[in-house]
């Protein structure tokens, strides 16, 4: 099963597959290359051994242009997870919309393929935005506590904000990384493991293999490609991040002063997604 690029190995958790009922329950939101959380997400992924998880973010679905914030149809990853969904059958599917203080606003119920159709026009109306022109500075964060905890993470807060700044501008991330990079699995030998993010970007692109979290550093080259990344961080020093290919800022509002041009503010990170208008 894959419609695109290499064919994904179905491998789900057995007692899954054998129940005669089938329920899933989660929440959708924007997801910086999956589209949308939620839904056939929480089948694979969610669900999914290894070499499932490892195919589907393998280096040619997660550099597609269409592995991006809101996008469902086309999207590589989200085509092939919603193949998975459906082949294994879901009995019911619930999923909700969330606000900002993490309550529930809207529920939706019902088959699969509907629910979560109704679920994301619901989630991209009240956390998408269009904007009419690109910014030369945008500011983000990861949205604090507990999901600013590592850097890993906050390539999602960077990610939204490479949506709307210009190429060379330049992205100001807040996140606290209270566990580091981690030192937990791939991603800082990934990360560290060339000279520059477009070496990162070039050799993780040739890979017919996928490394455990190679696709968070993929991404993360990718942006940094586009534009100049300053964190502002209190558990990672200059080192750490100059390893990581970034810089560090003791005072947003300082370095922010010191750039020219428009800016742009994104104090909840990925839970408010702008775009591009016409893109």
């Amino acid at each position: 099963m894959g419609r695109h690029g290499k064919d994904v190995p179905v491998w789900l958790n057995r007692e899954w597959t054998d129940a005669d009922v089938r329920i899933t329950t989660g929440f959708v939101e924007p997801h910086f290359f999956a589209g949308f959380s939620g839904g056939p997400k929480l089948v694979a992924p969610g669900l999914a051994a290894l070499e499932t998880v490892l195919t589907l973010h393998d280096a040619a679905r997660i550099g597609d242009r269409r592995a991006t914030w809101g996008v469902i149809q086309g999207n590589p990853v989200h085509d092939d997870v919603r193949a998975i969904a459906a082949a294994t059958g879901v009995t019911f599917a619930l999923d909700v919309v969330l606000n900002r203080e993490q309550r529930i606003v809207q529920a939706f119920g019902g088959d699969l393929a509907p629910m979560h159709a109704a679920a994301t026009a619901a989630a991209r109306a009240a956390a998408m935005r269009p904007v009419r022109e690109p910014f030369d500075v945008v500011v983000t964060t990861n949205a604090g506590f507990p999901l600013d905890q590592n850097l890993y993470q906050s390539v999602k807060g960077m990610s939204a904000a490479a949506q709307v700044v210009r190429p060379g501008g330049t992205i100001i991330c807040a996140a606290e990384c209270r566990d580091g990079f981690p030192d937990h699995g791939s991603y800082r030998d990934v990360l560290t493991s060339a000279a520059s993010p477009e070496a990162l970007f070039e050799e993780i692109s040739r890979r017919t293999e996928t490394v455990p979290d190679q696709w968070q550093v993929q991404i993360q080259a990718r942006i940094q490609r586009h534009a100049r990344v300053v964190m502002h961080t209190s558990f990672l020093g200059d080192a750490d991040l100059a390893a990581a290919h970034l810089e560090q800022t003791g005072d947003i509002a300082a370095t922010v002063r010191a750039l020219p041009g428009r800016v742009c503010v994104l104090p909840e990170g990925p839970m408010t997604i702008p775009y591009l208008a016409g893109e």
